[in-house]
């Protein structure tokens, strides 16, 4: 039988953080439903979760490997997500696991050596992906960059790295990341930016999909250590954006400077490195400031926090600012207000 356990359920889910480090893997920090198979004394011999459309922390007590749990606890979770909607399924995995899921239907995206591979349920699902960018992109252009935000909000920074973008490039795919773990809902988000850079003719705007997610739910269980994980996404968010470049004919990759973020810090050096490899020259544009320090969007949400509504003119355009002022933002600023952490890296 397959039994849900619940965050709610201490026991059950240190049980299933044991598993997980007993076949040398660590419990993922974003979940959002997780079963096991129980054997007669009701410790878990084989789990699976869900976060999101994507599948991770799957693992089966190396006593009962060989039996068919792994298949049984994969289509449970197929079955949820099938519930939930999701046509498209996405599961990341180890180099030595990737035979057992291709068997069982999921096609490589992309992967960093035998580390981590990423995979889908969908055959054609990433081809059809870069078909779709390709009928929103003008033709036959060849002096062509991107940028990749989730500006959460748009602010002046993230307009003064597009506006460089824009002025050195013929034209410039801007790249909205679509997943909803903000706290401005993505909605929103492509829509500020949208009205942000409304003034720039030469900008065609994406979603990046399931293809191309930030470091807050990317999969953390295969690695040892924070180090291990920035590398890992760093690495498979290249290998992945290379093949949108060289669908889209994109040359070059528009990044801010960072000194405050460890992590984005991590990220940028490494796309510094291994862009270049793939033919993709790594722009870092320094950060525009504001009385000595960069403008960003946890420096906007710090001021909403604090109720320094008044700082808010310096530090995002004008369309996003009369969005923080209307009426229509006052949910997301209360949820700003209460929240623990502003600062997100």
């Amino acid at each position: 039988m397959i039994t849900t356990i619940y965050p709610s359920d201490r026991t059950g889910m240190e049980r299933i953080r044991a598993l997980l480090e007993k076949e040398n893997l660590r419990m993922d920090a974003n979940l959002d439903y997780t079963c096991a198979i129980l054997d007669e004394a009701y410790n878990p011999i084989a789990t699976g979760s869900c976060c999101g459309n994507t599948l991770r922390c799957f693992a089966v007590d190396h006593a009962h490997q060989g039996e068919g749990l792994l298949n049984e606890v994969l289509s449970h979770l197929m079955t949820v997500q099938q519930e939930r909607g999701n046509a498209a399924v996405f599961l990341y995995t180890k180099g030595s696991s990737v035979r057992f899921f291709r068997d069982l239907g999921f096609h490589e995206i992309a992967r960093v050596s035998d580390m981590i591979v990423f995979l889908e349920n969908r055959r054609w699902g990433f081809s059809d992906y870069l078909s779709a960018l390709q009928r929103e992109s003008p033709a036959d252009v060849k002096n062509t960059a991107a940028v990749v935000m989730n500006a959460n909000p748009f602010t002046l920074g993230h307009l003064y790295l597009v506006e460089q973008a824009a002025a050195e490039n013929e034209w410039v795919h801007l790249f909205t990341v679509s997943e909803d773990v903000s706290l401005f809902p993505f909605a929103v988000r492509e829509r500020l930016i949208r009205e942000g850079t409304a003034h720039l003719k030469n900008i065609v705007h994406h979603r990046t999909g399931s293809y191309i997610i930030s470091q807050a739910t990317f999969p953390s269980y295969f690695q040892k250590d924070e180090d291990a994980v920035i590398l890992s996404h760093a690495q498979l968010d290249i290998a992945i954006f290379s093949r949108i470049a060289q669908a889209l004919s994109i040359t070059r990759r528009y990044v801010g400077e960072e000194q405050a973020s460890r992590v984005t810090r991590l990220y940028n050096e490494i796309m510094l490195h291994d862009l270049p490899l793939a033919g993709i020259e790594c722009r870092v544009i320094p950060r525009k400031e504001r009385e000595g320090a960069p403008i960003s969007a946890s420096t906007v949400r710090r001021a909403i926090q604090s109720g320094s509504m008044d700082a808010l003119p310096a530090l995002v355009p004008p369309t996003t600012l009369a969005f923080l002022q209307s009426e229509e933002s006052a949910a997301i600023r209360k949820k700003i207000a209460e929240a623990a952490d502003v600062v997100h890296y």
